[in-house]
Order: structure tokens, then C-alpha cells, then sequence
């Protein structure tokens, strides 16, 4: 990011998370900036990458994805194995999230599918095109209480 975010940065970017729609005439009015001005900050944090995506939110009930898996997964040999991960989830559009992390396990997935045999179709494909998996544990959900992409800005 070449420059700092300001106070206006930061408020244009808590409406544009809740509403990446909203207009720019919406949004000078709450932060006392004129319009213009507002289109020229979008503009600026899209160029910056601060600002890396602007998508719809998708009902996944609607479209037949119903149910959602959290997966932890040990590995062998991690730093072999991560390059392999990165490329297989990337092809893998059932798969929502993948973190590198600490603890128990080495990744967590978060993974959503039409049925419990189309995720045991998947997790199968996992491990033979990753042979470093040595272990998955699945968690299916059963209400998500929160789902946000939401990140906070303040300074």
C-alpha cells in the first residue's frame, strides 16, 4: 500500500464492505466528503489492493450446497506438502477457505457440498493427490451462527 489510510479511508471502507454497491453520493454524505472525492479514494484503495474484491454473497441453500464442513488436516513433510495444497484447493471450488495454522492440526478447511458422499468424494481426491495428508478430521456444521467477511478498520 503506498499511502496511509486516513479517517475518510477508513469510513469509506466500513460502507463499502457492509454494501459495495452503495453509491459514492450515499457515502459523502455520511463522511463529509463530496462525491467526487469519495470516487476518487474507491478508486485509489481498488488500485492499492486494499480494497481486493467486490463480490455478491450467495445464498448456498439456494443454489443446492447444503452443508458445510470444517476439516482439520495434519500433514507430513509440511513444506512439501503446502505448494500441492495451494494448487489442488485451487481447482477445488467446494472449497471456501484453507488456513495455515497452528495447534492440533496443520490446515483448516472450510468446505461446502451438496451431500456428505460428494465431501467424501472430495476429501478422497485430497489425499490421493496429496499423499503428505496423513489425517483429516471433519466437523459438519450444524447452524452457522456467524459468517462475515467483515474487517474491522479502525486505526
Amino acid at each position: 500500500m503506498e499511502t496511509p489510510l486516513d479517517p475518510f479511508d477508513r469510513k469509506i471502507l466500513e460502507f463499502v464492505q457492509r454494501d459495495c454497491q452503495v453509491n459514492a453520493e450515499v457515502i459523502a454524505e455520511a463522511v463529509g466528503l463530496s462525491a467526487s472525492a469519495v470516487q476518487r479514494r474507491l478508486r485509489r484503495l481498488r488500485a492499492e489492493k486494499v480494497i481486493t474484491a467486490e463480490v455478491a454473497i450467495v445464498d448456498p441453500q439456494v443454489v443446492g450446497q447444503r452443508m458445510q464442513f470444517i476439516a482439520g488436516i495434519e500433514l507430513k513433510d509440511n513444506y512439501e506438502a503446502l505448494p500441492r495444497i495451494r494448487a489442488w484447493v485451487q481447482k477445488e471450488p467446494e472449497v471456501q477457505q484453507l488456513f495455515y495454522v497452528t495447534g492440533a492440526v496443520d490446515l483448516v478447511m472450510v468446505i461446502l457440498s451438496k451431500s456428505v458422499k460428494e465431501y467424501d468424494a472430495l476429501s478422497a481426491r485430497l489425499m490421493a493427490e496429496v499423499p503428505q495428508v496423513i489425517r483429516m478430521t471433519t466437523n459438519v456444521v450444524i447452524d452457522a451462527m456467524k459468517s462475515d467477511l467483515y474487517v474491522p478498520v479502525d486505526e
